[in-house]
């Protein structure tokens, strides 16, 4: 459960609230500019700020809209009910909630127990995460955060993480250093938010999915993490217990990649970091990510990062 002392914070009934309580509906010039569906971040945010929390408002339906940036729901305690891309979600305590730009969402009354807290965040806030996690470079993180940064995407994220304690932690500690005036706030929170993806990254086995489609890809994105080596898709068909063509079919429609780009891509992206962080030959690190033929390894290496795997390193080096 969140800290009491965060909680105390959100518990009081706001001026909104209260007109709410006393009979109005949702005060779009909160929220919008002349009467539309797409919450502004302008309204939200103001003097150049990326981010901002605010405690979610109760008591009242919040009709289908979308928004201009990046929201972020964490519920302190309770559940409250959202209707995304027009499907029901419930979001419980300690759970977390990411969506698009373009997602369709839609909420319904929260009571006064039901606690949660909005993260307004603009795409430009992720440069920090996007930075720590570059060292990082998996078809994990670079399908989860295009569900949020793709600006015509209307994807989200729900992450059920109520028992993760370091997730916790962080959440907690982004949300005390946003309600408090905390000096050099602007790099603690985008730091934070890094070290909070890269936590996430390491439990997307607690991500709830939207469709059938998407649990697919996200577990043969996690086939190729554990098995780039000498995994294939005709293996993760059957181990996942999916149609072959089916699943192919879904990985190109639905990331924009094959089976074997995905493949490529984690295989030279652990051939950088074995040349950044380690001693071994280049013929030893073509073999340990899957290559057994070192010209094609060389050739597929440099296209991909403009040098020989051996000029790589030596750069890397001065």
């Amino acid at each position: 459960m969140i800290k009491q002392e965060i909680l105390n914070e959100l518990i009081p009934i706001t001026e909104e609230e209260r007109a709410i309580l006393d009979g109005a509906g949702v005060d779009k010039s909160i929220y919008t500019t002349h009467g539309g569906s797409v919450i502004r971040h302008k309204k939200l945010l103001s003097d150049g700020r990326l981010i901002r929390v605010r405690a979610h408002t109760r008591f009242v339906h919040f009709p289908e809209h979308t928004h201009d940036y990046i929201e972020a729901v964490y519920m302190c305690s309770g559940e409250t009910t959202h209707i995304i891309n027009g499907k029901e979600l419930i979001l419980k305590e300690g759970e977390l909630l990411f969506l698009g730009q373009n997602a369709r969402q839609e909420i319904l009354p929260a009571g006064e127990g039901d606690i949660a807290v909005n993260f307004i965040i603009q795409p430009l806030f992720f440069d920090k995460t996007l930075e720590m996690l570059g060292a990082e470079e998996t078809p994990i993180k670079s399908f989860l955060l295009r569900s949020l940064l793709d600006g015509v995407n209307q994807g989200y994220l729900h992450f059920k993480v109520s028992g993760v304690l370091p997730v916790q932690n962080l959440i907690e500690n982004l949300i005390w250093t946003l309600i408090h005036n905390t000096s050099n706030k602007r790099n603690i929170n985008q730091t934070t938010m890094g070290l909070l993806f890269m936590q996430l990254l390491n439990h997307t086995d607690r991500l709830a999915y939207e469709s059938r489609e998407d649990r697919a890809i996200m577990e043969i994105l996690r086939y190729i993490e554990g098995n780039y080596k000498d995994g294939s898709l005709t293996e993760a068909a059957r181990l996942l217990h999916y149609d072959f063509y089916w699943l192919s079919h879904e990985i190109k429609n639905r990331t924009g990649k094959t089976y074997t780009d995905h493949l490529q891509e984690k295989r030279l992206s652990q051939a950088a970091f074995l040349l950044k962080n380690t001693g071994l030959s280049v013929e030893e690190i073509a073999l340990a990510v899957g290559y057994e033929n070192k010209s094609y390894f060389h050739r597929i290496f440099t296209a991909r990062y403009g040098t020989s795997p051996r000029k790589y390193r030596t750069n890397i080096s001065e």
